[in-house]
């Protein structure tokens, strides 16, 4: 029977990436037959894996799912969240978010099983591009497109976000495409600036929109072989 290294088994099941999963075994929190596992130990299917003592088991498909996700839903795990993202979805395999969506926000989202995957999809160094369809409360002005492209000092991050694709869509809405993911990044740019957001929709990751996922709000599907091409992943 194959044998594989700890880090990439709990990748592959979807536990978490494999730069986590070292830290776990370096906590001393991840065991195989009840004996502790140590950097770079390897483990087979058969063996009986478990991080804080409960059971992680390989999931030999790789599952992508595309989510168009309500306002209200929120992007955690944690089963104590009465509004839980994994709840909404109830799907039959243990999957987790790829990135976030903040509560308040909608739009697409991944879920999947697959560390590597997420690695992939999250790491700054892949530059995904996401594109976002943002309302706020007042006119959005030429000069504000030019301060929202040209990168906008969050102070509470202590960090200035890249400059940026910004183009208006009408008086109170603007499209926005970013490659990096600060926590609330686009309402924090905005408030810097004086605006409030009212709404804010991402509508496509990398090479797959919405709409041509064909995705109403609240419904989810598996990615085809042909969508995951799109999003450079094989």
């Amino acid at each position: 029977m194959e044998e594989i290294r700890i880090n990439k088994y709990l990748s592959e099941c979807g536990y978490c990436s494999r730069r986590a999963a070292d830290k776990l075994v370096e906590e001393g929190r991840v065991t195989a037959d009840s004996r502790t596992l140590t950097t770079g130990d390897k483990v087979t299917e058969s063996m009986d894996v478990r991080v804080d003592g409960k059971s992680v088991k390989l999931e030999t498909r790789r599952v992508v799912i595309a989510f168009n996700k309500p306002a209200g839903i929120v992007c955690t795990s944690d089963k104590k969240e009465p509004d839980n993202i994994i709840d909404a979805i109830s799907y039959p395999i243990r999957i987790y978010t790829v990135g976030r969506l903040d509560k308040e926000s909608r739009g697409l989202i991944f879920l999947t099983n697959d560390g590597d995957f997420m690695n992939q999809m999250t790491a700054a160094r892949y530059h995904h591009d996401k594109e976002y369809y943002v309302t706020v409360d007042k006119e959005v002005t030429d000069d504000f497109i030019k301060r929202m492209a040209g990168g906008v000092y969050l102070p509470e991050l202590r960090q200035r976000t890249r400059r940026c694709q910004v183009r208006k869509i009408r008086y109170d809405s603007f499209a926005i495409t970013l490659n990096q993911g600060m926590n609330r990044q686009i309402r924090r740019m905005c408030e810097a600036l004086g605006y409030r957001v009212n709404d804010l929709q991402r509508i496509r990751i990398s090479g797959l929109n919405l709409k041509a996922l064909n995705l109403r709000e609240g419904e989810y599907r598996e990615l085809t072989d042909e969508e995951m091409k799109k999003l450079e992943i094989r």
